[in-house]
């Protein structure tokens, strides 16, 4: 009783601390041993108990534990000794870095100790285990500016740049002649847009390179102000090259250049580039955003996200995206005529829809229209109207619109199908065939098109017989 009371101590003390080599159940040895006797009533000898206790180890395996029964490293998501779907087979090994860093944490360290570890794998690149390492050390001294700046360093790393931002913002409040906290601020700030910030700031840092921080600062000042003034008299090819001007030259996380160059894109009908553009854009927390923004630069964001949303056909979104834009600022008209707008251009398009599965296809091509009164360039609603006009037999009409909308976004491939059938229709087949094509290499996957492509091909070989 003795003995087993004192392995079953040891047994639990081992569970708790998460070390140990290997826990295999009893009951597994025990199946072993009763298929090799073949006795599936015997007992386990006093052998076979000694071999149970023997794969029992010392607790020394660095960090290595028990799950279950079943020996983990609680550092890695894979069980020792079991491959990635639980079977008995190739053992599977985290990186070990990760496994460092867990059991840095795991054990009592100096913040010292713990800030040199994070720079070891921050050098290495390994954002994420320096952002743990660091804040352990911050848990233990939350004194040291240079944890926080250091912090801020890896956060940049993981493009958490507003999280950043926080950390050298405490960093220089604990350490206010902390210079290199005050210039990665700077940069913060300049990426950012925020121009003001960012030469206070290289001003404060009194490093070498603080007057060359200030001079680029100034410059892009400048254009940014040029942009805000090229867009009030609308000239948008100005407004995208002085936009894109900012951007390269070091503001690459301001949201508002994002948006500029959007808008600027929208404008000149390339609506594809805008979207691209707006899905590359920085995507903050919403809360951070408007507290370090503000609510005025965050409305005007959301409302070119909405503009966007809705020519790409985004409908839904577009809508919510123009009603959170009213939110942040209530007291702009032009974001009231944003909303306004796309909520007729949704509303339109709804109707249009539930026409057309009506077969009235009469009247959703004039819904669809009242919805391009309002939206004239919008490709999603030229598509619909083209569907209508090939319902009723309007071939050239419904081609025209498929052209309009292929020169808005050129791989709108429901738009060159729905040409390719009309051409087909009215028999230029070397207009339709060339659509296919273009399809095919787009599509490949698409069995319909291969079968359309062919038969264009067939009626074109004899077209040209009979002439």
């Amino acid at each position: 009783m003795d003995e087993k009371k004192k392995m079953k101590k040891k047994k639990k003390q081992q569970q708790q601390s998460g070390c140990g080599v290997l826990v295999i159940y009893r009951r597994v040895f025990r199946r072993r041993s009763m298929a090799v006797s073949g006795d599936s009533s015997s007992v386990p000898s006093a052998m076979q108990r000694k071999e149970e206790q023997r794969v029992v180890h010392d607790r020394e395996c660095n960090g290595k534990g028990i799950v279950n029964g079943t020996l983990v490293k609680p550092c890695s998501s894979s069980l020792i000794g079991f491959g990635s779907n639980g079977v008995m087979g190739n053992i599977v090994r985290r990186r070990r870095s990760k496994e460092v860093v867990c059991r840095a944490l795991s054990v009592s360290l100096e913040p010292e100790k713990l800030k040199e570890m994070g720079n070891e794998e921050y050098r290495k690149g390994r954002f994420a285990e320096a952002v743990s390492l660091y804040d352990q050390a911050i848990l233990i001294d939350s004194g040291k500016a240079s944890y926080r700046s250091n912090k801020a360093a890896a956060l940049i790393g993981l493009g958490r740049i507003l999280e950043a931002v926080e950390e050298c913002k405490e960093a220089v409040r604990i350490d206010p002649c902390y210079c290199r906290a005050h210039h990665r601020l700077a940069n913060l700030y300049l990426r950012l847009g925020e121009f003001e910030k960012a030469i206070h700031h290289f001003k404060l840092s009194r490093s070498e390179e603080s007057s060359n921080g200030i001079s680029k600062a100034r410059s892009l000042q400048s254009h940014l102000a040029k942009c805000i003034e090229v867009r009030k008299q609308r000239e948008w090819q100005s407004l995208l090259k002085e936009s894109c001007s900012v951007a390269a030259a070091g503001s690459d996380s301001a949201p508002q250049v994002f948006a500029m160059q959007a808008e600027a894109l929208l404008k000149l009908n390339k609506h594809e580039e805008a979207d691209s553009i707006i899905s590359n854009a920085p995507k903050f927390n919403s809360a951070a955003s408007i507290k370090f923004l503000g609510s005025a630069v965050n409305a005007y964001v959301h409302s070119i996200r909405a503009l966007v949303d809705a020519a790409a056909g985004r409908f839904e979104d577009a809508v919510t995206a123009a009603e959170m834009a009213v939110q942040l600022d209530r007291k702009n008209q032009e974001i009231w005529v944003v909303l306004q707008r796309i909520r007729s251009i949704a509303s339109a398009r709804s109707k249009g829809n539930e026409l057309f599965k009506a077969f009235k296809f009469g009247e959703a091509c004039t819904s669809y229209g009242a919805g391009l009164d309002y939206d004239p360039y919008n490709a999603v609603l030229l598509c619909n109207r083209a569907a209508c006009r090939s319902k009723l037999n309007q071939w050239e009409k419904a081609i025209e619109d498929c052209n309009a909308a292929l020169l808005l976004r050129p791989k709108y491939h429901k738009a060159r199908l729905r040409r390719a059938y009309c051409n087909a229709k009215l028999e230029r087949l070397e207009e339709s065939i060339e659509d296919y094509k273009f399809l095919i290499n787009e599509i490949p996957e698409h069995k319909d098109i291969a079968k359309a492509l062919f038969e264009a091909q067939e009626q074109l070989k004899m077209k040209q017989c009979k002439n």
